[in-house]
C-alpha cells in the first residue's frame, strides 16, 4: 500500500502562509511519502450555508489557478467535484484503504464543519491513517486573547487592546513558498473533476501574483488615506480584500505583515489609515473568537438572550421592497442595488441597509443575514453574523439599542454629491443637489417608489419594540 500524504485545502486556497502546505511537504519528506492537494466541492452543502453563486465561482476560479501554482512546486492538486459533508466519510475511507493516507488540514469553525472533520478522523483512524489541523485562520487563535482573569472578551475595544499587547510581543510571521517537490505521484483520475463556475465572478482576479499585487498597492498608494475615505462609497477606498480572506486565497498575517512593513510605524499611531485598516482586520478575528466561545450563535442564536423575545413583524412585502432595492430611502436602494448587482458591498452600506432592515422595517435581523449570505462574495458567517447582530442591537456591542441610523442623515454624510446614488438608482440620475437624498420633497420622481415606512415613526416603534423586551428581562 503506497503512503500519501494530503494537503486538503478548504479556506486557505494559497501556497503563501500556508502551515498545513508546509507541514505536509516535511512530513512527506521525512517519511519518504508522495504528497498532493485536494479540494473537494461540496455545493449541496454551500446551498445549505446560503454561499452567493458569485462565491462559488470564486472559490472555483480560485482553485484552478491553485492547480497552477502547486505544479510549479510538482505538487498536483486533485479538485474533486462532490456534493454535500456527508459524502466525505466515505470518499476518504475508500482513498485510505489504498494508500494509507496522513491528511493536513486548516481548521474550520463552524459547527458543521468540526462535525465533518470528526468523522474523517474517524475513518482515516481506523485504516491507520490520521488527521493533523492547523489553527491558522487568525492571527491569533481563538481563545488565546482573554482577560488577566482568563474569560473570553465580549466587548471590542478591550478584545483589541489585549490583541495589539500579543502582537508587539510576539511579531508576525509568514510561512514563505516551499521548495519543489522532487516525487512521482500516481494519478488519481477516477473521480469527478471539478466543474467550472457560471463566471459571475470574473471582475476579481484569482492569481496569487495579483491577489499579492491588490494587497501590496493597498499598503504602499492607499492604506494613508483609509481613515479620511473608507466611509464614502463612492470612492474607492477599501483595500477589497475581503473575498480573499474569507477564502483564504490570502492570510490575516499576510496583510498585517505587509501593513507593518509599508506604513513603517504608523500602524501603531491611532487613528491613522494603517492603523484603523488593522482595527477592521482585528474585528473580523474578534468576530472568530466570539463564534467558537459561544456556539449557539452558529445556530442563529443572539448574543444578548433576552433579544430573542422581540416580536419582529416580518412583513414579506417590505422585506421583498429592501431585498430589490424599492424602498423609497435612496441610499438604501442604491447600496442593495450594488449588491445585487456585483455580489459585494461597501462596509457603511453594509451598516445602513442592516440598520434599516432592523430598525425601520422591523424585519429579524436573521432574514437579512441569510440574505446578505446568499449575495456577498465576501460571504463569511463569523463575520456577517457579527456585522447584523451589531446593527440589531443583539450581539456583543456595547452601544445602547436605540443607535438606529437615520438613512437619509447617513445618506447626506457619505455620499454627499449623490455620485454613489445615481450610479445604482438611474431614476434618480436627473437630481440635483441635496434633493436626491430625499427626492420625496419634490413630489416624488417618476418610476421611483414613495418611502415604504416613515423613519422617525419607524424609530419611535424600533424603541417600543426593545424597551419591552429590556423591561420583561
Amino acid at each position: 500500500m503506497q503512503p500519501l500524504t494530503i494537503v486538503w485545502f478548504r479556506n486557505d486556497l494559497r501556497c503563501l502562509d500556508n502551515i498545513a502546505l508546509c507541514s505536509a511537504i516535511d512530513y512527506a519528506a521525512a517519511h519518504n511519502t508522495a504528497v498532493i492537494g485536494l479540494f473537494i466541492a461540496t455545493p449541496d452543502t454551500w446551498a445549505q450555508h446560503h454561499m452567493a453563486a458569485i462565491k462559488q465561482d470564486f472559490i472555483r476560479r480560485r482553485v484552478r489557478a491553485l492547480t497552477t501554482e502547486l505544479q510549479a512546486l510538482n505538487i498536483p492538486l486533485l479538485a474533486v467535484e462532490g456534493s454535500s459533508y456527508q459524502q466525505l466519510a466515505h470518499w476518504f475511507d475508500g482513498v485510505s484503504q489504498r494508500f494509507g493516507v496522513t491528511v493536513f488540514a486548516q481548521t474550520e469553525y463552524e459547527l458543521r464543519e468540526q462535525q465533518r472533520d470528526a468523522r474523517v478522523q474517524q475513518v482515516l483512524e481506523a485504516n491507520a491513517g490520521q488527521l493533523i489541523l492547523f489553527d491558522s485562520q487568525c492571527l491569533m487563535p481563538p481563545g488565546s486573547v482573554r482577560t488577566l482573569q482568563g474569560d473570553i472578551y465580549k466587548v471590542f475595544t478591550p478584545f483589541k487592546r489585549s490583541w495589539l499587547a500579543k502582537l508587539h510581543q510576539q511579531g508576525v510571521q509568514c510561512f514563505g513558498r516551499p521548495k519543489a517537490v522532487a516525487q512521482q505521484v500516481q494519478a488519481l483520475d477516477e473521480f469527478a473533476a471539478l466543474k467550472p463556475g457560471d463566471g459571475s465572478s470574473a471582475d476579481w482576479p484569482v492569481t496569487e501574483s495579483e491577489i499579492l499585487a491588490m494587497l501590496r498597492h493597498f499598503c504602499q498608494e492607499k492604506v494613508a488615506s483609509y481613515q479620511q475615505q473608507r466611509d464614502f462609497p463612492a470612492i474607492d477606498g477599501t483595500s477589497r480584500l475581503s473575498p480573499y480572506l474569507a477564502i483564504g486565497a490570502v492570510s490575516a498575517a499576510q496583510c498585517v505583515a505587509r501593513l507593518q512593513l509599508e506604513a513603517k510605524d504608523s500602524w501603531a499611531q491611532e487613528k491613522t489609515g494603517a492603523e484603523v485598516w488593522l482595527s477592521e482586520l482585528i474585528w473580523r478575528e474578534f468576530y472568530k473568537h466570539i463564534l467558537v466561545a459561544y456556539p449557539e450563535l452558529i445556530k442563529h442564536q443572539p448574543f444578548q438572550k433576552e433579544t430573542a423575545a422581540i416580536a419582529w413583524k416580518n412583513n414579506p412585502q417590505l422585506f421583498n421592497a429592501w431585498c430589490s432595492g424599492h424602498t423609497g430611502y435612496p441610499i438604501v436602494d442604491a447600496a442593495m442595488r450594488q449588491l445585487n448587482q456585483t455580489g459585494w458591498m461597501h462596509n457603511r452600506l453594509r451598516m445602513i441597509t442592516a440598520s434599516f432592515l432592523v430598525k425601520d422595517l422591523h424585519i429579524d435581523w436573521r432574514w437579512g443575514e441569510r440574505y446578505f449570505m446568499s449575495k456577498l462574495i465576501d460571504g463569511d458567517f463569523a463575520a456577517n453574523n457579527g456585522g447584523w447582530q451589531w446593527a440589531a442591537s443583539t450581539g456583543t456591542d456595547a452601544a445602547p439599542y436605540f443607535r438606529i441610523f437615520n438613512p437619509v442623515n447617513q445618506s447626506e454624510k457619505f455620499d454627499p454629491q449623490g455620485d454613489f446614488i445615481r450610479l445604482y438608482v438611474p431614476e434618480l440620475c436627473k437630481v440635483s443637489g441635496k434633493a436626491i437624498h430625499w427626492p420625496h420633497k419634490l413630489g416624488g420622481v417618476k418610476g421611483y417608489p414613495q418611502p415604504v415606512v416613515d423613519h422617525a415613526e419607524a424609530r419611535k416603534q424600533t424603541l417600543a419594540l426593545f424597551a419591552e423586551v429590556k423591561k420583561n428581562a
